[in-house]
């Protein structure tokens, strides 16, 4: 079953595809994450040996040779490095989508030729395979949790609620970018200035409160600031999410999903005349 592009503008054409090709989906997914650690030694421990040197070298480096503290709710010698860890997580999943979107289709050109061929879901693919890597890494700092805290708080249980909106939105832009990196060959290295702009007017480093009154306003205009301190709400301080600002979110992102999906539908009649 393919999805037309006269469909495109349509939300249940989306919802469509991707249900009529999830198994296609978690095939090529697994995959992609085998061929990641292929030929390693440690194979797929890499990937919660990664997050876990992450988190020691920033647990070490915070609390020990800059004594750093976030200054909101009770905080333990190593609290920092749990919080910014946190926040690298949300960010990690949102940024290698965005990184690779550019690259989806030129990596792919064998499918482009193929009509029956669903094109939609090398983003989603994408999209599932950093959310792999994301779900090995919120296990490990979910074990540090419990091992320097002594506990996790139910409400990490809500957790795949909050990120919800956060998947839509990765799924969206990757479909705009993996469209506009068959036209604009030269967008990954764009993507790659992007990123690293994000990840520091992002309240990764620092909460938003330290920010004077006025930069509050514009760092809450970035799209990850809600999910990363939604994140750390639900993690680490045990507070229930924020239902009005989730609600909104959610819809916001699913129109950004919705907006994606019709444009890449609509240009991929393209794809084959570039390439």
């Amino acid at each position: 079953m393919t999805v037309g592009t006269g469909s495109a503008a349509s939300a249940r054409a989306l919802v469509a595809s991707v249900r009529a090709h999830w198994p296609l989906v978690v095939k090529m997914t697994r995959r992609e994450v085998s061929e990641r650690f292929k030929g390693s030694l440690g194979g797929w421990l890499w990937a919660v040996l990664i997050p876990l040197c992450m988190l020691v070298i920033y647990t070490f480096v915070f609390s020990v040779v800059f004594k750093a503290r976030w200054g909101e709710g009770p905080e333990s010698k190593t609290q920092f490095a749990l919080v910014l860890f946190a926040g690298l997580i949300v960010y990690g999943l949102f940024s290698d989508v965005l990184n690779r979107a550019p690259h989806l289709v030129l990596a792919n050109v064998n499918y482009v030729k193929r009509v029956v061929f669903p094109l939609e879901i090398l983003v989603v693919v994408a999209v599932c395979s950093a959310l792999f890597q994301a779900l090995a890494s919120l296990a490990v700092l979910l074990v540090a949790l419990l091992v320097l805290n002594g506990k996790i708080p139910l409400t990490a249980l809500l957790l795949p609620l909050v990120w919800a909106p956060l998947v839509l939105l990765s799924v969206g832009v990757g479909w705009f970018f993996a469209s506009l990196g068959v036209f604009a060959r030269d967008l990954k290295q764009i993507t790659g200035v992007m990123t690293t702009m994000l990840m520091f007017i992002s309240p990764i480093f620092f909460p938003v409160h330290a920010l004077p009154a006025s930069f509050q306003t514009a760092m809450w205009l970035n799209p990850l600031t809600f999910f990363i301190e939604q994140t750390r709400a639900v993690l680490i301080w045990g507070r229930m999410p924020d239902w009005s600002g989730w609600a909104i979110s959610m819809l916001a992102c699913s129109l950004v999903a919705w907006m994606g999906f019709a444009w890449f539908q609509k240009t991929r009649k393209g794809f084959a005349d570039v390439l």
